[in-house]
């Protein structure tokens, strides 16, 4: 069966492509702005009731938010990496599931961009602009490491076939588009696009998570799903020298988690200001007079902002790499991102768990769900280890040693 990605292969055989298309980065970041907004309101209850954001996610593909990196070479707005790192801030801020989502997609465009052929990137750029999305189904359970594959692309007499089991699969129910990673049969990494409801290609949503519930980042089965050679990407060349891939990659996971630190911290002074009591030691009469409180509210900005800081600095480095198109600027901008993410972690975690030590037992309620924050910024920082960020900061610094070559540097 020939993969042919035409309009009346998707769901909906009438839909047009609605998907406006955004020029500016200045109008990337009005446009995130407004759709935080709406974003943010039902938030809490969509976490609670885990309702899965089909509605938030056509009204963000339509918005074009998510074809802001594509080249402008090819009709894209090419936004610099400082602006992309501010789109997922504030969509993360307003909801971090949402903000999380388009991680992948983001990813993949990235990835046409630095190894497609032209067939490959006027195809799916186009597509992209259309408003369609990538998935994900790259990460397996019960291998070695996170990047080890049991899932194979076989050539056959009459093209390729697609086998394989993923974990993790975040996007994966809601795209039009199923980037699958396998190893080919000289175990090299490429990347399968697959159509959403290509027979032989099964999601499932059981993702179980404590937190980011609602990005729907379960199971992916791959039944012998018939493959065409302008379908796969051989991603392998991504990592034979330095480049940017790993680098875009991080920066997005590190603007989810300054999202979250910053909705908490929003959340808390709010908290603090209505609700929070003095304690019976003082003679204060409202809980943000309270010398400690003060402190404490200090510590969490200073964190934040520090962590805002260092996720712009790292977009600066990002598209100074962009330009430049050297090892060494690469290098530097891995580096940068790790920085980033190593901060972000440790300032969403603090912000999200310092929030209930200020505010008090009230601020723990159902009724307000402020826990989602502190769920969903401890699983999100478990994406990939921070430890081995300040490991590879490290070695750089001391001893010259450049950063490993892979998707989470």
């Amino acid at each position: 069966m020939t993969q042919i990605f035409t309009s009346d292969t998707y769901d909906n055989p009438n839909r047009e492509p609605t998907a406006y298309i955004i020029t500016s980065d200045q109008e990337a970041i009005e446009i995130a702005q407004k759709l935080a907004a709406e974003f943010a309101q039902e938030s809490a209850e969509r976490d609670r009731d885990r309702r899965l954001p089909y509605t938030e996610l056509e009204k963000l593909a339509n918005s074009g938010l998510q074809g802001i990196t594509v080249p402008k070479e090819y009709g894209g707005a090419g936004v610099s990496n400082v602006t992309l790192a501010e789109v997922i801030k504030l969509l993360s801020e307003a909801d971090s599931s949402i903000g999380q989502i388009p991680q992948n997609h983001l990813y993949m465009v990235e990835a046409i961009r630095l190894n497609g052929t032209q067939e490959q990137k006027r195809h799916f750029f186009g597509l992209v602009l259309e408003g369609k999305r990538f998935g994900n189904a790259f990460t397996e359970v019960g291998t070695k490491t996170a990047v080890a594959f049991k899932t194979r692309l076989t050539r056959t007499d009459t093209g390729y076939v697609l086998n394989g089991k993923k974990f993790y699969s975040t996007g994966a129910l809601f795209a039009d588009i199923v980037p699958v990673v396998a190893l080919d049969d000289d175990d090299k990494t490429v990347i399968v696009f697959a159509l959403r409801h290509t027979p032989g290609l099964n999601v499932i949503d059981d993702w179980s998570g404590m937190g980011q519930r609602t990005t729907a980042s379960g199971t992916t089965i791959i039944e012998n799903i018939q493959v065409e050679e302008r379908d796969i990407l051989r991603h392998y060349l991504a990592f034979e020298e330095q480049t940017t891939i790993g680098a875009v990659a991080q920066i997005i996971h590190a603007a989810v988690d300054v999202g979250i630190a910053r909705a908490a911290y929003k959340d808390a002074i709010n908290f603090i200001r209505n609700y929070t009591r003095p304690w019976i030691e003082t003679d204060f009469e409202h809980g943000y007079e309270e010398p400690l409180i003060i402190y404490g509210v200090g510590e969490m900005s200073v964190k934040l902002h520090a962590a805002e800081a260092l996720l712009k600095r790292a977009g600066e480095f990002i598209d100074r790499a962009f330009q430049e198109q050297t090892p060494t600027s690469a290098t530097e901008a891995s580096i940068a991102v790790a920085e980033a993410k190593a901060f972000a972690d440790e300032a969403s975690i603090f912000i999200t768990n310092k929030f209930f030590e200020l505010s008090g037992t009230k601020s723990t309620l159902e009724q307000f769900n402020h826990h989602r924050h502190w769920r969903n910024a401890r699983t999100h920082t478990l994406h990939d280890p921070v430890r081995w960020k300040y490991i590879n900061v490290g070695n750089y610094y001391l001893n010259g040693v450049n950063p490993p070559r892979h998707g989470a540097f």
